[in-house]
């Protein structure tokens, strides 16, 4: 029920202009999630939500924007400094690291949210990802080799 609402208030957001707790708990009542303020709060918090001001100089709740949706320079730093080279056995992914670097390089990829990762986990110089197929596993190949070469 949470990630249905969760979702909701993103549709929700991008779609109106909702400037309080109070507005949103309004919409998020009218599409069915009979919720209260201080769910609404919670939601807003759980997803980060912030304010930003719009075209009328008001404030409404956006999602905050990271940099480059969570390719952040510190990130990308890490991936660059541990990764030696990387394989596919179908759908999984493994990724050969610096030694002692599978852990920062893992929770690297982890914080770029790609939706082809389903989780990774990592020992002192290898990760292991698991990826939803195939086709997927290629795609993050690539995003990698984009990254670090």
């Amino acid at each position: 029920m949470k990630v249905n609402r969760h979702a909701k208030i993103i549709e929700l957001i991008n779609k109106y202009h909702i400037e309080t707790q109070e507005e949103l708990a309004e919409y998020l009542n009218k599409e069915g999630f009979k919720v209260t303020q201080a769910t609404v709060s919670r939601d807003i918090r759980d997803l980060k939500l912030t304010k930003v001001p719009d075209e009328n100089g008001k404030q409404r709740y956006a999602v905050h924007q990271s940099a480059e949706n969570g390719m952040s320079e510190k990130y990308i730093r890490v991936l660059k400094d541990g990764y030696i080279s990387m394989d596919m056995a179908q759908n999984i992914l493994v990724i050969k690291t610096v030694s002692g670097m599978a852990m920062a390089v893992c929770a690297a990829i982890d914080a770029m949210k790609w939706n082809e990762v389903v989780g990774s986990i990592a020992g002192d110089d290898t990760i292991m990802c698991a990826i939803r197929s195939v086709d997927d596993t290629v795609k993050v190949m690539d995003k990698i080799s984009k990254i670090v070469l």
